[in-house]
């Protein structure tokens, strides 16, 4: 852990870092016309600047009323007499992962982009729906997506199992894409993500594209994501994908097969039972992390953060750090899977949103090559390039990021529309699983 003065500098972070003030609502967001309640004003909808992808207005999320979990505050606050270290994020959690308590917080509900976060609720809609050894072929499309690629390539063959390794170890947006048309197509998947997220009471999620790149409407939050990982290290199967130190890895065409490696930088820590982390441009750095110490196991979410002057992974380390030493009682609960009702506006402001699919349509982070055999230059299955300021830092491993190419066109009144449809391709998945 950073020494005292390191960690006062932190608290020189811009008030958009610090979640003193409210952010701006992004401009492509902030033209939608669905109103909503509002518990903490500016948190509705994640800050701007928006990406380009987000350029079609949404309608923020309702707000539910009385909040998730009991967290009424908008700002800081925590168990027991002393505060928790100060880090740089815009919005935090800290909670007790067996007896749901939340032992601190900052703005929990603020909505923000949650990055490659978001391929945890993938992870969960893969492992109800997918068997682990069917065999799925790689596809160019698969091979030319924008951001991090975990490797796969054109007639390459691949487990179910495999791309949920690459999908979680490397935060390949290749296997999501693999994914996410095995599925069904992008939005069949998007509708099963949102009814993942409804089901465990993550009602600050909205996934826009399953990747975690930008898209329109793309939100969550520090609480949401705590919940989707309690949910992940509760299925063995997910459990044991992010615990993996690695797996080998197929080849395609003439590529030979690697290993792929876990790219999470919390990976080594004693304890440690998963997590996950991103980046995009607008979304910032994001991570999503557990531990175990004496019998005890607890979950911390950090969003919108920089690495700097602290790593985001000393930033994630203190927090358990001091929450480990907390015996108080918690200031709010982690929601149950089932104890909340779904949402009134699932099939309006709250409905999933079909994102942009496809090469050219999301983006590169050109600090962060791709593996070998995926159109990049970095070797296959090594993690993903750390940000050159700050190695070794879960938050800034350029997992995505943001698109310079157009953003597609999406009709938000099609999707209504659209509906039925993915209710039928899902009715079709369930009767396959239950088979």
């Amino acid at each position: 852990m950073p020494s005292a003065p390191g960690w006062l500098v932190l608290l020189s972070v811009p008030l958009i870092l610090s979640g003193a003030a409210p952010a701006a609502p992004a401009a492509g967001l902030a033209a939608a016309p669905a109103p909503v309640a509002v518990a903490c004003p500016g948190q509705e909808v994640p800050p701007g600047p928006a990406a380009e992808e987000e350029a079609v207005p949404v309608a923020p999320l309702p707000v539910p009323d009385p909040p998730i979990g009991g967290l009424t505050g908008c700002a800081e606050a925590h168990a027991g007499p002393v505060p928790p270290p100060p880090v740089g994020v815009a919005s935090y959690l800290v909670a007790d992962l067996d007896s749901g308590a939340v032992l601190a917080t900052r703005a929990p509900h603020a909505r923000h982009r949650p990055a490659s976060t978001i391929k945890l609720l993938l992870a969960l809609v893969v492992d109800d729906v997918l068997p682990p050894d069917r065999v799925v072929t790689g596809t160019v499309e698969d091979a030319n997506i924008e951001g991090s690629r975990a490797g796969i390539g054109p007639g390459g063959r691949y487990t179910v199992e495999q791309l949920l390794h690459g999908l979680l170890l490397a935060s390949g947006n290749d296997t999501a894409h693999a994914l996410s048309r095995e599925l069904g197509g992008t939005p069949a998947t998007l509708a099963a993500m949102h009814d993942a997220a409804r089901g465990l009471g993550a009602l600050d999620t909205r996934p826009a594209t399953p990747s975690g790149l930008d898209g329109p409407g793309m939100s969550s939050s520090a609480y949401d994501l705590a919940l989707v990982l309690r949910e992940a290290l509760d299925r063995p199967r997910l459990a044991a994908v992010l615990r993996s130190p690695g797996i080998p890895f197929p080849g395609f065409a003439d590529r030979p097969g690697f290993e792929l490696g876990n790219g999470d930088r919390m990976f080594g820590t004693p304890g440690f039972l998963g997590g996950k982390n991103g980046f995009t441009d607008a979304a910032r750095h994001t991570y999503v992390g557990a531990v175990e110490r004496d019998g005890r196991r607890l979950v911390v979410a950090l969003v919108r953060g920089e690495p700097q002057p602290v790593r985001m992974v000393d930033q994630a380390r203190a927090l358990l750090d001091w929450g480990f030493g907390v015996t108080a009682a918690g200031i709010g609960t982690l929601v149950a899977p089932g104890d909340v009702p779904a949402d009134p506006g699932s099939t309006g402001p709250g409905s999933p949103v079909p994102g942009p699919t496809g090469p050219g349509l999301t983006g590169a982070d050109p600090a962060d090559p791709a593996p070998s055999g995926s159109g990049g230059s970095a070797t296959a299955g090594s993690p993903a390039a750390g940000d050159p300021a700050a190695p070794g830092d879960p938050g800034s491993s350029g997992t995505d990021a943001d698109g310079t190419g157009p953003s597609a066109a999406i009709i938000v009144g099609a999707v209504a529309a659209a509906v039925g449809v993915i209710a039928a391709v899902m009715a079709v998945l369930r009767r396959r699983l239950r088979g």
